[in-house]
């Protein structure tokens, strides 16, 4: 078995860990970035549309160009990178880790590495985390999945859809199939509010005359060997209205309803998972329950923009360097709890000594609000007003060091 020794291994070859790695290479570690896929890129390869890189390059991209971009400039530092290659385990040893790799072309690898991190991005939800039912007809897709059949391998999946959920993936998706002559009915969404970012919202639906339907659920998805049409019913106290259901006679059913972070593999070692994100518990630095193993990007949790995935991997990536410089020692952290109208918080312990910066996200909209943080006497460490507040777009803020021994934020109404 080809054995490898490095000093830090980054799981994932998309925006984040092609980020991190190139952080890490840039601080002269010896690094390895492993990617499953033949190309590094992730789902930026997928995304054609423009909007990236407004924040990280000063610059608007295509998820393409975003994606060049940095692999261009790991090629550069010489970074290691293995395409084509599923890291199979993770396991802790007593001062490093060991992971076993399969490589299209290189085989079973043994990579022992001082330092891990976490960067395999999110995968869909789908049909059948839902629950919808029906039969298992040709037609439904995932919206990233629809995104992939168009961009990248030059098909189509319909003539008529009905797009569930408003994820922005579905949002974007609307427009291109938009783009494409096919006529979509309608995007539903079972919250009174929309899941997508504003701009999406507008450039996406309001732009192509796209009815959404919010409070709405799909009932049934109808057809035997192709979807013949879905069946939706408004929601009412959390419950689909059947007296109230109509029907859409549509042959594609694309959805867009939600992200999961990729975490087997964190699990497999140990990593403690927030039951909130889905992503792994991390302090302030971005390192995991297990010490040695850092997280970033949607691994962590699901970001709205990629420019703040490759931001936060930046981060990871300078506690990784750290770490392998013994400069990140152990020491005492405090919980970071979300309090009301606050759904979670990133990260959920920090040292309070030092400057922390969070990410957070609203239970509900609030045209104004106020971001406040109290200690556990209920003492105000930080505030900041707020114009506008939603679900769908992620809050950050940076607070400077305390002597509280727990901190609470709170979003309330003003």
């Amino acid at each position: 078995m080809k054995k490898i020794e490095v000093d830090i291994a980054v799981i994932g070859g998309g925006a984040a860990g092609l980020t991190a790695g190139i952080r890490c290479a840039e601080n002269n570690c010896r690094t390895l970035v492993i990617e499953r896929n033949e190309k590094a890129g992730g789902v930026l390869l997928q995304c054609i549309h423009s909007g990236f890189g407004v924040h990280y390059f000063n610059e608007e991209l295509t998820g393409p160009e975003y994606a060049g971009r940095l692999v261009k400039k790991a090629f550069r530092l010489g970074l290691q990178l293995l395409t084509g290659t599923s890291v199979l385990s993770l396991e802790q040893l007593q001062d490093r880790h060991k992971l076993i790799l399969s490589g299209k072309d290189s085989g079973i690898t043994e990579v022992h590495a001082r330092v891990v991190i976490l960067a395999m991005g999110c995968r869909e939800r789908c049909r059948g985390n839902l629950g919808v039912p029906g039969e298992r007809c040709a037609g439904v897709f995932n919206a990233g999945l629809a995104q992939q059949l168009i961009n990248s391998c030059g098909g189509l999946p319909g003539k008529k859809a009905v797009i569930a959920g408003s994820g922005d993936i579905g949002l974007i998706m609307a427009r291109r199939l938009s783009w494409n002559n096919i006529k979509v009915e309608c995007v539903v969404e079972i919250m009174p509010y929309p899941a997508g970012l504003s701009r999406n919202i507008a450039q996406c639906l309001e732009d192509f005359n796209i009815p959404l339907k919010l409070s709405y659920a799909i009932t049934e998805i109808h057809g035997h060997e192709r979807v013949e049409g879905v069946s939706i019913a408004p929601v009412i106290n959390g419950i689909p209205d059947l007296s109230q259901r109509e029907y859409i006679e549509c042959d594609t059913v694309l959805f867009s309803v939600g992200l999961i972070p990729e975490n087997e593999l964190a699990v497999q070692c140990g990593v403690e998972l927030n039951p909130l994100t889905g992503g792994a518990c991390v302090d302030g630095n971005l390192m995991t329950s297990v010490r040695g193993i850092f997280a970033c990007g949607n691994v962590l949790h699901v970001h709205d923009l990629v420019d703040f995935v490759s931001a936060e991997a930046e981060r990871a990536a300078d506690s990784a360097v750290k770490y392998c410089s013994n400069d990140i020692e152990e020491v005492s952290l405090i919980p970071v709890r979300p309090a009301e109208n606050v759904r979670y918080v990133v990260p959920d312990k920090v040292c309070p000594q030092e400057q922390n910066h969070f990410f957070i996200r609203s239970k509900k909209i609030m045209e104004h609000a106020l971001l406040h943080v109290e200690d556990e006497n209920g003492m105000e460490i930080f505030s900041r007003k707020l114009n506008f507040v939603k679900p769908a777009e992620m809050i950050s803020f940076e607070i400077p060091g305390n002597n509280a021994k727990i901190l609470e934020i709170i979003l309330k109404e003003l």
